[in-house]
């Protein structure tokens, strides 16, 4: 039992460091791809333009958006997790800190690879706190619930919610370019890529003392089976999908 009890907190304990690991490596990433001034991913444009408009920090702006979304999860009666909280104040916390320390950059020499460190570093962050399973982010709990509600398809109302969120930020002054393009090609591979790479297994379930007359087999806990009629098999919570932010 106590060494079932110190692998389970081995295992949240990793678990919590991937996923504030993996947040603030998002920020850091995001805030590369503005200094890299090449365009950004969809929902850096909106928040730069915003920022542009109302003179406050893109990474107070982000945390600003991803609070109002959050709120938009109530009548779509989604259930936010650690990592979804986590979320809204870290990456943006994490993209000004970024910012303060990496001044602008002169000449493609150097925003060129500022533009790739920051679409890897994304994908790596990405595969980390996804792979925490702590919950999605609040900007993909919208897409799902949305999905849920209306019926229609993940890729429908994920592409219908970015082509408004771009729009919205080009307009209000937000970075659109070769590095939106670029970062909308690469995201989807290198996410899944480092989430096989940062996947953690399951805990061991501790064994279960066999009941007379309930045998197990061998090299396996002893599990008594539940009566007919016991009751249903709770399901997954809906809207609970693990997506990248």
């Amino acid at each position: 039992m106590a060494r079932t009890t110190r692998r389970s907190t081995t295992h949240l304990s990793r678990r919590l460091v991937q996923l504030y690991a993996g947040l603030a490596l998002y920020g850091a990433s995001s805030a590369l791809l503005v200094r890299a001034e090449l365009g950004l991913e969809p929902w850096g444009v909106l928040h730069q333009g915003l920022a542009e408009l109302t003179g406050i920090s893109i990474g107070v702006v982000s945390i600003i958006v991803g609070a109002v979304v959050l709120l938009l999860w109530i009548p779509l009666r989604q259930r936010p997790g650690l990592g979804t909280v986590s979320n809204v104040f870290v990456v943006g916390l994490a993209m000004d800190g970024t910012l303060a320390v990496v001044g602008e950059l002169d000449g493609y020499g150097f925003r060129v690879p500022a533009l790739v460190m920051g679409i890897v570093l994304n994908g790596v962050a990405t595969g980390l706190y996804i792979a925490a399973r702590f919950g999605p982010g609040p900007r993909d709990g919208l897409m799902t619930g949305l999905n849920r509600v209306t019926g229609r398809s993940i890729r429908l109302v994920r592409t219908a919610i970015e082509v408004a969120v771009v729009a919205t930020g080009f307009v209000l002054g937000g970075s659109l370019g070769v590095g939106t393009v670029v970062y909308a090609l690469a995201i989807g591979p290198l996410a899944q890529l480092f989430l096989r790479v940062f996947a953690l297994p399951e805990p061991t379930a501790p064994a279960v003392t066999a009941l007379p007359g309930i045998t197990a087999a061998p090299g396996e806990p002893s599990t008594p089976a539940p009566p007919l009629g016991s009751g249903p098999v709770a399901a997954p919570v809906p809207g609970q999908a693990i997506l990248p932010q």
